[in-house]
């Protein structure tokens, strides 16, 4: 499981350095995950724009970091893949999860 986290003065960015968050490590995604949440003091924002594949494990293992998360503080997932964007539509978890996307343009575009 790859993780990168980057915490300024009142922000934490994880980035998720993998391309699938599927059944065969949404476990250690989950557990890494909750390791940083739990003690979040700042807004977490992560970074999910290598991401590329989600099944329903992957999208358990976003819930239960969601439900982790201490209850005066932010969490937005940022840069979803159209795959994985499809999974939160679809499931509708779109409208319990804040996303953004502040890719660029010029990335968008490549």
């Amino acid at each position: 499981m790859k993780l990168t986290v980057n915490q300024s003065n009142d922000l934490i960015v994880i980035t998720v350095d993998e391309t699938r968050l599927d059944a065969a490590i949404a476990t250690r995604f989950k557990d890494r995950m909750r390791e940083i949440v739990t003690k979040a003091q700042h807004p977490v924002l992560i970074d999910m724009r290598g991401v590329d594949f989600m099944d329903s494990s992957g999208l358990g293992a976003m819930i239960a970091v969601h439900k982790a998360m201490p209850a005066d503080v932010g969490l937005t997932l940022d840069g979803l893949t159209p795959n994985v964007d499809r999974v939160f539509r679809l499931t509708r978890m779109d409208s319990v999860f804040t996303i953004t996307d502040s890719t660029p343009l010029q990335e968008k575009r490549a």
